[in-house]
């Protein structure tokens, strides 16, 4: 693997789109890469989750959704970062999805479901004046996934425009520093590694296996012996890890390694034995030897 660089290599690409209606979308590059959108959109759901919104456009609808408070979750499981609130969440696939140990991803699928393209966008009236800013993503088949809609200075508290003349360029910076960094290469990654890549250990909470029902026991041995052994790994719950029946199933992120049946002892062993000696349990593998 490739050592993270916080310097991003630009792609010097450029075109653009005309609507119907004369207006023209102005499209620039970003490296569609997990090390230049990882940091980007952590930086985004973690840090500056207050001023942007998450949606789609198609022609006849408009889908637009805006963060009340920090995301409860931020993570790349399979490939897919999930960003969850306390009322809805999203996906979008940055790396291979390899499916789970029941069912593994066909590679066709696996290609046609992963961030293909990725774009900086302005987006200009008729009269060529820009109004809207904003990150597209799409797969490799092309097909539009998802939209970041940056802030614009145009509008106001509750999404009002605000008066003619009176409009605060300020909320410009954040568009105008991600071009500098993921498009013009001229600005560095804040981030000394790609934080979504950071190793973490998942405990499936999932009410459909009921030996995952008794998760907590687990989460809490888990975070009791990475203290003790001073490893800076999260411990987060999540659904269902496709090991049914067979829980309290435990990920390991860092060499994708799953764990079945963990009890709390077998929860400090994965950390003492696994983590710090780089030896797994193989009793407790799935799928086993």
């Amino acid at each position: 693997m490739a050592a993270f660089s916080p310097w991003i290599t630009p792609l010097n690409q450029t075109w653009q789109e005309v609507s119907p209606t004369g207006w023209t979308t102005v499209y620039e590059g970003i490296p569609a890469h997990i090390d230049c959108l990882g940091p980007l959109l952590y930086e985004l759901f973690q840090e500056r989750w207050a001023e942007i919104q998450v949606g789609q456009v198609v022609e006849g609808g408009v889908l637009e959704a805006a963060f009340k408070d920090p995301p409860a979750l931020c993570v790349l499981y399979d490939g897919y970062l999930t960003v969850a609130t306390e009322t809805w969440h999203l996906h979008l696939c940055l790396e291979e999805h390899q499916g789970g140990p029941y069912s593994r991803t066909p590679p066709e699928l696996r290609r046609k479901r992963l961030v293909g393209r990725a774009a900086l966008y302005r987006r200009l009236n008729p009269q060529g004046q820009p109004r809207q800013w904003g990150i597209q993503f799409w797969n490799g088949a092309e097909e539009s996934l998802l939209q970041i809609f940056l802030p614009s200075p145009f509008l106001g508290p509750g999404e009002d425009y605000l008066p003619e003349g009176k409009a605060d360029y300020q909320k410009l910076s954040l568009y105008e520093r991600l071009r500098a960094i993921y498009v013009e290469g001229k600005e560095r990654i804040p981030y000394e590694d790609n934080p979504l890549k950071r190793p973490y250990l998942a405990v499936c909470r999932s009410s459909r296996c009921y030996p995952s029902r008794h998760y907590q026991p687990v989460v809490e041995a888990l975070q009791s012996a990475l203290r003790e052994a001073n490893l800076d790994i999260q411990v987060i719950t999540s659904g269902c890890l496709e090991v049914c029946q067979q829980g309290p199933v435990v990920f390991y992120s860092g060499d994708r390694t799953w764990y079945k049946r963990v009890t709390p002892q077998v929860a400090r062993q994965i950390v003492q034995e696994h983590l710090l000696k780089n030896c797994p349990l193989k009793a407790h593998l799935f799928p086993g030897d």
